[in-house]
């Protein structure tokens, strides 16, 4: 929790920019965290998982895209705790901008909500981009997710996997797929055969697991 409020705080007072070797740079800009988010993360770990948590230790990468045109829409829709429910918002770790700004709205080892199955123990990339199911992934973002994957994957050496959120049935082969709920899941299509084969054809030498398309 101080960790956490910590984050928050300081990404009230001003856009925080993390720059690390080779160029990356991370601005934090927090969605909103209280201890009701922390208490929905509980529930939402106890019905999926059986597990009582609010952070992970990073096993995978999920690579999304938001269907919505602007890293702003984006933003706004995963702030708010809750959704019309009462149960946990969807959120994800890391938002990119069509011009391939990072953006952390979380810290990386919360547990959000992004991908059925898996946010037990997954990152989330999210991609501002793929309205209407069109595969328009830039290329300053297929930059930006090579890079911020190389940082997560030497920072966390738990992290073996990465894969698009349209690959989470290959994925199960992985072991890491759980899901207390029946019948609980959804059609993805995110974020576009091309965008992951490019990405894993710019990450074949670090070590990862990617699954074919």
């Amino acid at each position: 929790m101080i960790r956490k409020t910590l984050f928050l705080l300081l990404g009230s007072l001003f856009l925080m920019t993390e720059t690390f070797a080779g160029e990356l740079q991370i601005i934090d800009k927090p969605i909103l965290w209280s201890d009701v988010r922390e208490q929905l993360i509980r529930e939402y770990a106890a019905t999926h998982y059986n597990l009582n948590q609010i952070d992970i230790i990073p096993k995978a990468v999920v690579v999304h895209w938001t269907a919505s045109s602007t890293w702003e829409s984006a933003y706004n829709h995963f702030y708010h705790e809750a959704r019309a429910d009462g149960t946990l918002n969807v959120a994800s770790h890391f938002l990119v901008s069509r011009d391939g700004k990072i953006y952390r709205l979380t810290p990386e080892t919360a547990l959000n909500r992004h991908i059925i199955g898996y946010n037990w123990c997954a990152i989330g990339i999210e991609n501002v981009g793929g309205v209407n199911g069109v595969e328009d992934l830039t290329d300053a973002q297929l930059e930006a997710n090579v890079e911020l994957i190389k940082y997560l994957h030497k920072k966390y050496a738990t992290i073996s996997y990465v894969f698009g959120h349209y690959q989470q049935d290959a994925a199960r082969s992985s072991g890491l797929y759980i899901e207390n709920v029946p019948n609980y899941r959804s059609e993805k299509i995110d974020p576009g055969y091309i965008f992951m084969t490019a990405l894993k054809n710019r990450l074949q030498d670090e070590g990862l697991i990617f699954y074919d398309n």
